[in-house]
């Protein structure tokens, strides 16, 4: 929306207090319950600055408890979409319909509200989800208005930002800038870039090529665990839009020995994330002044690698909470602010070819985090012939731009089929699909089921090993957009 604003923990909230020059406040979500001691507060004089205040989810029932309100365990929680009926309009609500589609993640909620304080909407489960005391300003709602599952979740905002008696205006993410500050980061030395065939590596590639040229170098490690025909498709990219080639470091059978007899999920992750780390230092080595390696992490990554000062890491990506303690080259992150619909918007900009721009995500550690359970070259091999089914399939029926993300999942999990009248024990097969935006929230697709029958039948009947297929109809939250 392009209004400033700035991320403060509990611990800042004094000189906040002390400097009376924000416009308002918002008290943001959060995995704590308001009635454990631990959990996370605010001075509640913040009330009391005339400045406006709106608390969402964990900050709405933080709102209540620090204003006599009653907070207590939810008996049933929400995970996912509701329907939102305004029972009472006021300023944050301006323009919204009386009911509307919002996204829910909590388990406590408000019994009780503050003196001063009325319920303004309320959903099938939830009586109080949201209240407002419009004579001081203060505003608290029980859903995320900022994620994309939440229909008019960005006109709130907007409302809200009107309420501080600020403008809203479409941001542009500035690429000339992006560039000069990439430059006074890689002054001199030279940038080894983990290439992926992802957009979100690629476009990171191109911005530190614009910024530091031929002292860019591309490398592509061939681990064995990305998508069939991935090492082709970079180095074609690679030479055609960014105008540098890749050198390809081949580690299939290194990255399989580090990963025999390893189940865990994180520790899979970090063997995987050291070990291209190792890899990509091994081959610094070879090449005079290197100081720097770039990665495509986005926000995204970021919160589900590390989370907040309260908020829980959700699991670790190779690329940010893989990463080993101790390494010899400076990160370079030029998307780390960023979330995937603004690195699409970026790739527009940057003019690269719509097979580049609406590539569907891959995950970092690969097919590793796809098996679950031990990865050895008989399940990576299975798991890949399954991938390649699904993304054709998709294709062929015309839904592969229409959603955000598709791919197959190796359960480990065994149940009976008959094959050529004899009876099998085997593997199934889930097979995952969702609509997002920016990876934070999600939800499942209504697929044909023509598409559904026509990719189960050809992974039962292509893939050996494999008795049926599973279709995950589970939205984000709860569940991650990966099973690992």
């Amino acid at each position: 929306m392009g209004v400033k604003t700035k991320i403060i923990n509990p611990s800042e909230i004094n000189t906040l207090l002390r400097s009376k020059k924000s416009s308002g406040i918002i008290l943001s979500g959060g995995p704590n319950s308001v009635n454990d001691k631990s959990s996370p507060t605010v001075n509640p004089k913040i009330f009391n600055l005339n400045i406006p205040v709106l608390g969402i989810c964990y900050g709405l029932q933080l709102t209540s408890r620090l204003l006599k309100g009653k907070v207590v365990s939810g008996e049933t929680r929400e995970f996912g979409p509701a329907e939102l009926e305004i029972v009472k309009n006021t300023p944050l609500f301006l323009g919204i319909p009386p009911k509307t589609k919002v996204w829910m993640s909590h388990g406590d909620k408000v019994i009780g509200i503050p003196k001063g304080f009325q319920i303004t909407a309320k959903t099938h489960d939830v009586k109080v989800a949201a209240m407002s005391n419009e004579t001081k300003n203060i505003y608290g709602i029980q859903f995320h208005p900022e994620v994309s599952h939440t229909q008019y979740g960005e006109k709130i905002l907007e409302n809200f930002v009107e309420i501080c008696n600020l403008k809203t205006k479409t941001a542009k993410v500035n690429i000339p800038a992006i560039v000069r500050l990439l430059e006074n980061q890689m002054p001199s030395g030279i940038a080894i870039c983990g290439a992926s065939g992802g957009i979100d590596s690629t476009v990171a590639a191109m911005l530190c090529a614009k910024a530091i040229g031929k002292r860019l170098f591309p490398i592509y490690i061939e681990s064995g665990l990305m998508r069939m025909g991935t090492k082709e498709m970079v180095t074609d990219i690679f030479k055609k839009h960014v105008g540098i080639d890749v050198k390809i470091v081949y580690a299939k059978g290194e990255f399989l020995k580090r990963l025999k007899g390893v189940t865990n999920p994180e520790k899979k992750r970090k063997i995987i994330g050291e070990l291209y780390i190792r890899l990509f230092e091994k081959e610094a080595k070879k090449i005079k002044d290197v100081k720097y390696l770039v990665q495509g992490t986005i926000y995204s990554d970021v919160i589900e690698s590390k989370g907040t000062e309260h908020a829980d890491k959700i699991k670790s990506h190779h690329n940010v909470g893989g990463l080993p303690k101790k390494m010899k080259l400076k990160i370079v992150e030029p998307l780390r602010e960023f979330y995937k619909d603004e690195v699409r918007s970026l790739a527009k900009q940057l003019k690269l070819p719509s097979s580049v721009v609406l590539t569907q995500p891959f995950p970092g550690p690969g097919q590793a985090i796809r098996i679950l359970g031990e990865v050895n070259a008989t399940r990576l091999k299975k798991q890949q012939l399954a991938d390649q089914i699904v993304v054709e399939e998709f294709k062929r029926f015309g839904w592969y731009k229409k959603i955000f993300q598709c791919f197959p999942v190796m359960t480990g999990v065994k149940s009976t089929a008959v094959k050529g009248d004899s009876r099998k024990y085997a593997e199934v097969v889930a097979l995952r699909a969702y609509e997002s935006k920016d990876i934070m929230t999600s939800t499942w697709p209504y697929l044909p089921r023509k598409l559904l029958q026509s990719i189960s039948s050809r992974i039962v009947n292509e893939i050996p090993g494999v008795s049926r297929v599973v279709y995950d109809i589970t939205t984000k939250p709860p569940a991650t957009m990966e099973w690992e």
